[in-house]
């Protein structure tokens, strides 16, 4: 039975787009996988503990030799690399915040990095990471080079032996909203953005 891990990380729930992204390709594989399995972890509404000292000396104690707090630790470590390692496709919705991830995805990533779980063992799973970002950065553009989430992603899903994850992208997503991209006229391009982000999902679930 094919099992997919949807996880979530925006801080809106009400109009985002990446949480739009990731529930249009979690439909589109359910459509596809009517007997399939989803497990589901919304990182703004059940955040996980930021990588902590206890959590770090418990990978280098004996389970025997463990504290209550690194044994707890260990435990919760366990728990979400196992849905990870349960799972054939490993869907993120990833927003940009401040050039970078936000610090909710990355508690989660820090956890399920596990010598002996996951480190060198995630080869065979899929990830597709869908995101967002409010303005322009595509080529050409001032801010090009200023996202930070994927370059870095893609370098840390190597220790996972994960080498060719998919991204879908979507931009300018504050451009009606944010009073200084007002004057641009950015709403056809943002429209246009996220018309190819899902046209972009239809193809890759097909």
């Amino acid at each position: 039975m094919s099992h997919l891990l949807h996880l979530d990380s925006s801080l809106r729930t009400d109009g985002s787009r990446s949480r739009m992204l990731s529930a249009h390709y979690a439909n589109r594989w359910r459509a596809k996988h009517p007997d399939g399995a989803v497990t589901y972890r919304d990182l703004t509404v059940d955040p996980v503990p930021h990588l902590d000292n206890v959590a770090v000396s418990a990978e280098f104690v004996a389970a025997a030799d463990r504290t209550p707090a690194q044994a707890a630790a260990r435990a919760l470590a366990e728990k979400l690399a196992g849905e990870v390692l349960a799972a054939d496709t490993v869907l993120i919705g990833l927003p940009l915040y401040n050039f970078g991830p936000p610090s909710t995805f990355k508690a989660w990533f820090d956890r399920i990095v596990i010598r002996d779980l996951t480190v060198g063992k995630l080869g065979d799973k899929e990830f597709v990471i869908v995101t967002a970002r409010g303005g322009g950065y595509s080529p050409g553009t001032p801010r090009e080079g200023w996202d930070h989430r994927e370059p870095w992603l893609r370098h840390a899903l190597t220790v996972l032996s994960v080498t060719e994850p998919v991204f879908i992208n979507t931009e300018l997503t504050l451009a009606r909203e944010s009073p200084a991209m007002a004057p641009l006229d950015l709403g056809s391009a943002e429209d246009k953005s996220l018309a190819d982000a899902l046209a972009s999902i239809d193809r890759l679930v097909a």
